[in-house]
């Protein structure tokens, strides 16, 4: 039987907004994020879900509990979170390294206390592949982090053929079939908004 796992990025953060380094730290959504997570709502209005799943970073519960309207249960599993980023949290995105072809990030973040990518691809694949295994889970709706979702996506397609040009944008949604264990990569949705801000 084809399952479906629907995977979100949460709303966007004053971290965001003021281009902090998040991982595993927190902060609260923007009114812009509240607003990003109330057009996802809309987009998937019609797809019937029996079972959710967040991070336990507050900037994804609270995004889950806009889009469900507050209205539904939901499991928050640490496995979901961002990747770590170390001593470089809370700190200016100014300090990541180039993304040139030069610089790796597993070449700097895991040397100061940060995760290694391979380990965040690793807990992401192994989380959701633990939640669509169980029987009763038939469509899933997971939100996580931008990173911890693009990890998961290259370890299912390479994302050069995934239409990035709209970017991996707040509460975009990647749709996914599975079956036999395995992932397939169906399109992603990214909700828009009129930016006002």
């Amino acid at each position: 039987m084809t399952k479906h796992l629907y995977l979100m990025r949460h709303g966007e953060t004053l971290f965001n907004k003021r281009r902090k380094i998040q991982g595993w730290c927190d902060s609260p959504l923007t009114n812009k994020g509240i607003k990003q997570a109330e057009v996802a709502r809309e987009c998937l209005k019609d797809i019937q879900f029996d079972h959710y799943y967040s991070s336990t970073s507050e900037r994804c519960c609270d995004t889950l509990e806009i889009v469900t309207d507050y209205k539904v249960e939901y499991k928050r599993l640490k496995q979901l979170k961002e990747r770590n980023f170390g001593t470089f949290e809370g700190e200016s995105e100014d300090l990541n390294p180039k993304r040139d072809g030069t610089f790796d990030y597993d070449d700097l973040f895991p040397h100061y206390g940060g995760e290694y990518l391979e380990d965040v691809v690793k807990r992401m694949s192994n989380t959701l592949k633990e939640i669509m295994d169980k029987e009763d889970h038939k469509n899933v709706l997971v939100v996580s982090h931008g990173g911890a979702c693009y990890s998961f996506l290259s370890s299912v397609v390479d994302p050069v053929i995934v239409d990035m040009h709209g970017g991996f944008t707040n509460c975009c949604i990647l749709h996914f079939e599975y079956e036999n264990g395995q992932f397939k990569y169906i399109d992603i949705m990214r909700p828009q908004i009129e930016d006002d801000e």
